[in-house]
């Protein structure tokens, strides 16, 4: 096992920064995700994890000692790419073996590793069939096997599961992080699905335009968002744009009135952010009208409008009495301002509705 640190990473394409100044501390045997949009720098600060994209500036040390003179076949590492790379007319065995091979291992020790191998991710017995005969699930495993078998400190994986279909996603989500926590292996993990990143990971480090703006665990990211970015990128979020009243320390949201501190209260606008399990059915409340009811199961997802706040999200329980076009009042029972660089919660703590997101099965 490993820890890895990124200590002032940048790397430029031409005038554009793809990832500018990181610093990021990777746990022995943590699993981290890189999580955020398409073109956020992830899969850049991966390739140079792996050696395969030099930083123009920065280091990268795997216990203490700098990684950077080395090529990628030298580094303690292994990754595992988003197409997965199976060499067609080899066998599952031969494309687990090839790395050994090229390290010149002896005949016995590679046969005993790749049986190890296979076993490990749950295809003892596939070793001698071909990648078109594999389900997209069972080539997934294959390049696993084939990263694992090399014995790294880091594992790196760059979207594996961004070609299998939905279901399919969900169950080897499970499948990795069960294998991840059996062997131990540091993995730093790339995803722009945050569903994905919130489910698999121990800690998240959340990207925009090459700058880390947040790394904390999946509860901690979805209750105490520290950006705006973060607070709307993380789950579902009411992002609504609020006016400061120091005179009565109340903040106008809409048609809402929210208490302050009155050593907190912010200064002019700020943004305020609601997750929709905060906002709570209530006759005190603002009116609003139920545009959809959206069935999800164990809850149900209310799509709302408001004449001052727009269309909302709630989220409320599967037996909650509310239908299309009908209206009720709803009040804001928790909610975090955005003013600067300062977060302030307001309301709460309150027990949610329903389960949040992280707590469905």
């Amino acid at each position: 096992m490993a820890r890895l640190s990124l200590l002032h990473l940048t790397k430029r394409f031409g005038p554009h920064a793809a990832v500018h100044d990181l610093t990021l501390d990777v746990r022995d045997g943590e699993l981290m995700c890189l999580l955020g949009p398409s073109g956020c720098g992830k899969t850049t600060t991966l390739r140079m994890i792996g050696g395969f994209t030099s930083p123009d500036a920065g280091d990268i040390r795997i216990d203490d000692h700098s990684v950077l003179a080395l090529p990628p076949e030298r580094r303690p590492t292994a990754m595992v790419f988003q197409r997965y790379n199976l060499w067609p007319h080899m066998t599952v065995e031969g494309n687990i073996a090839f790395g050994l091979r090229v390290r010149r291992l002896p005949r016995g020790e590679i046969e005993s590793r790749v049986r190890e191998a296979l076993a490990l991710v749950g295809l003892p017995g596939a070793g001698r069939k071909y990648p078109h005969q594999l389900s997209g699930g069972e080539q997934q495993r294959v390049a696993v096997a084939r990263a694992l078998v090399l014995q790294p400190q880091i594992l790196l994986l760059d979207e594996p599961f961004s070609n299998l279909d939905a279901r399919l996603r969900v169950h080897m989500r499970e499948e990795v992080k069960q294998l991840q926590r059996q062997v131990g292996i540091t993995t730093v993990f790339v995803t722009h699905d945050q569903e994905e990143a919130l489910t698999i990971a121990d800690r998240i480090a959340v990207m925009k335009d090459g700058v880390l703006q947040q790394v904390d665990t999946p509860e901690a990211l979805y209750a105490h968002p520290r950006t705006v970015f973060v607070a709307d990128f993380i789950g579902t979020m009411n992002m609504l744009h609020a006016r400061a009243d120091p005179s009565t320390r109340t903040l106008h949201v809409g048609p809402w009135r929210l208490a302050v501190p009155a050593d907190r209260v912010p200064g002019g606008d700020v943004t305020v952010a609601v997750r929709p399990e905060d906002l709570v059915q209530d006759p005190h409340g603002a009116p609003v009208r139920v545009r959809r009811v959206i069935n999800l199961g164990h809850y149900l997802q209310v799509v709302l409008d408001s004449r001052e706040a727009g269309t909302l999200r709630m989220f409320a329980g599967k037996d909650a009495a509310l239908s299309e076009g009908m209206e009720t009042r709803v009040a804001i029972g928790r909610a975090l301002v955005f003013s600067g660089s300062e977060v302030l919660e307001v309301g709460g703590p309150m027990r949610p509705p329903v389960a949040s997101p992280l707590e469905r099965p």
